[in-house]
């Protein structure tokens, strides 16, 4: 096994043994909706704002043993405002189908060092789930889905 599926296999038990059960504790559940590249089921809170685990993303750095990418997907290809589009926020994911999602990228540290940062780590995934769905929300986009 070479460095890189080693931190992948690393990476997805971490996933697996500490963040999803902990989100499902926190009244996360798994989403119906299938992310276009990565195989893995997601969760969701609402059913507007679905998380998923990037194991690849991470590979590229000398200690990628501590890294991952999380996504939240918005999976509704409609017109987003302004205000919610760029890196901050929503940015589109093509769909095989020609068609786009949107979505956002955090790139997350759960280990620093020697000390494991794992309660911060996910305290930053939900906080950023709730303000992004907020911001859905807010801006009335998701009224425009019923």
């Amino acid at each position: 096994m070479n460095l890189k599926e080693a931190n992948e296999l690393f990476r997805r038990a971490i996933i697996k043994a500490y963040f999803e059960p902990q989100l499902l504790k926190m009244d996360y559940r798994k989403s119906h909706v299938k992310h276009p590249s990565i195989s893995d089921d997601g969760l969701t809170l609402d059913n507007n704002l679905h998380i998923y685990f990037d194991v690849s993303t991470g590979n590229d750095y000398p200690d990628g043993d501590e890294w991952f990418s999380v996504e939240y997907i918005f999976p509704h290809g409609i017109k987003l405002p302004d205000g919610l589009k760029g890196p901050d926020y929503f940015t589109t994911l093509s769909m095989p189908d020609g068609g786009h999602y949107w979505r956002h990228r955090e790139l997350v540290r759960f280990k620093y060092g020697k000390s494991k940062k794992l309660e911060e780590s996910l305290e930053f995934l939900d906080r950023k789930y709730k303000e992004l769905s907020k911001g859905l929300h807010d801006s009335g986009v998701v009224n425009q889905l019923d």
